[in-house]
């Protein structure tokens, strides 16, 4: 962090003081766009606070904060009293915030502040202007923020841009950390050049006494990053405010483990020239299998535009599902596939996407101390089961020192039966465990569990 870290006027930038004047009230006035975000998330036996940073993005105090910042396995009723501190000012003064929902296509988390007097203070990023795309060698500057016991200080950063790529999205890599994660960057002027996006973390070889080959670590500072997506990428989709916590509608295609096209397949089918996705998996009852989707074809155009040739292959995997994510349910996508060196066209309506395993329902049990949820269509495809097959509960959470911690019992379990009962279903299972918990004279009960595809009984001691 300390590299990224220069005084205004510092040696050898080639800028004069009256520019650095300048810069400064740039900063004075920019540094309001950016806020600190602290949120708790209630677990079965604990409350977990969590702290990030947030851009604001609209006069109504909207905020953004990156998809890191919440897991994927985090269920959003679960997430209590977000607050909102401004950068430098006392924590003392925290303003209250509600969670508005998480959006698929852009990964955001949205926030809105509840306290007009914390809107009075900050600043939309919209309010000023975007500047074009950065050149190599361009200086760009950003605003980092310290951690809450120093009261989220805001300092400076600034680096020069080393390149331009499409990841699918325009960005540029800067030669060192330029700004707080999903905070903005600025050009020289002021303009809005860009959010900091994480991920592109340093590689370096670890040495030991014993190993002189050396192994590589990716070193990544959480709070700092060295990309930043670009404004054009970032402008037109911060009204993209989530109508629910979960974000739905879900656009759902339903084709998995797609893989680039390998070039000497691609050669040997003449497509030198031509993009592709193979296609590894078509989910049973999608939007793809509905449109005769098969494993194995390949994916050359989506209405009728080819693929882009994007560098690494593998970014054109993410430029896919961003064109899936981009439309909404109802809408067709048009797929232009090869198939046994034949070409044709497939229409696929999408639909909205099954229940995802943080939004199904769950339930806590205070005496056994774990925690089931239903068995969704995603926990069938993750263990290769057709959509009949599906029953019983998966296991969410466990006590380790409970009963059936003790017994063996994991997250993640697939639990078929209990006591010989079969599980038809999330409201057989709740039915069977409260029996359980009332019968205060019960010693022991069994638990028909698939780990990895086998079968395994755990013979739970109560007391």
């Amino acid at each position: 962090m300390l590299g990224s870290l220069i005084c205004l006027a510092g040696p050898g930038r080639g800028t004069t003081r009256a520019a650095n004047s300048d810069l400064a009230e740039l900063w004075t006035e920019r540094v309001k766009t950016v806020v600190a975000v602290e949120f708790f998330t209630e677990t079965e036996v604990e409350r977990q606070s969590s702290q990030t940073f947030g851009t604001v993005v609209d006069e109504n105090g909207t905020i953004i904060i990156p998809s890191q910042s919440i897991g994927d396995r985090v269920a959003r009723d679960q997430l209590r009293d977000f607050r909102v501190y401004m950068p430098g000012a006392s924590t003392a003064h925290a303003y209250p915030a509600r969670y508005l929902g998480h959006d698929e296509l852009t990964g955001w988390e949205f926030i809105q502040v509840m306290d007009t007097k914390a809107t009075e203070q900050m600043v939309p990023i919209t309010r000023f202007r975007a500047s074009g795309v950065p050149t190599v060698t361009q200086e760009l500057w950003g605003i980092g923020l310290k951690k809450k016991d120093e009261n989220f200080a805001p300092y400076f950063m600034t680096s020069r841009v080393s390149i331009l790529q499409h990841l699918p999205q325009h960005t540029a890599l800067a030669a060192q950390e330029i700004t707080g994660l999903g905070l903005p960057v600025f050009d020289q002027n002021g303009a809005f050049a860009g959010l900091g996006i994480g991920g592109f973390g340093q590689t370096f070889l670890q040495f030991s006494g014993r190993d002189r080959g050396g192994l590589p670590v990716v070193m990544i500072n959480p709070d700092e990053c060295a990309a930043v997506l670009l404004a054009e990428e970032v402008l037109p989709y911060l009204k993209r405010v989530p109508q629910n916590l979960n974000g739905r509608p879900l656009p759902w295609l339903g084709s998995n483990g797609l893989q680039p096209l390998d070039p000497e397949v691609a050669r040997f089918l003449h497509l030198d020239n031509q993009a592709g996705l193979v296609v590894s998996e078509v989910l049973e009852g999608s939007p793809a299998a509905i449109a005769g989707l098969r494993e194995r074809d390949i994916v050359l155009s989506i209405n009728g535009e080819p693929l882009p040739d994007l560098r690494p292959d593998r970014v054109l995997i993410t430029y896919f599902q961003r064109e899936v994510n981009r439309r909404s349910p109802g809408d067709t996508m048009q797929l232009g596939i090869l198939r046994d060196g034949q070409k044709m066209e497939l229409k696929a309506v999408l639909t909205d996407a099954p229940e995802l395993p943080r939004e199904t329902a769950r339930r806590f049990f205070e005496d056994l101390r774990f925690t089931v949820r239903k068995f969704t269509y995603v926990d069938a495809i993750v263990r290769g089961l057709k959509v009949a097959d599906q029953r019983g509960v998966i296991v969410d959470y466990v006590n380790p020192g409970a009963p059936v911690g003790l017994a063996g019992l994991r997250q993640d379990d697939w639990i078929k039966e209990i006591d010989e009962t079969d599980l038809d279903g999330f409201a057989t299972a709740v039915k069977v465990l409260d029996a359980i918990e009332a019968d205060h004279d019960r010693k022991e009960f069994s638990i028909l569990i698939d780990r990895g595809g086998e079968d395994s009984v755990l013979r739970v001691k109560l007391h």
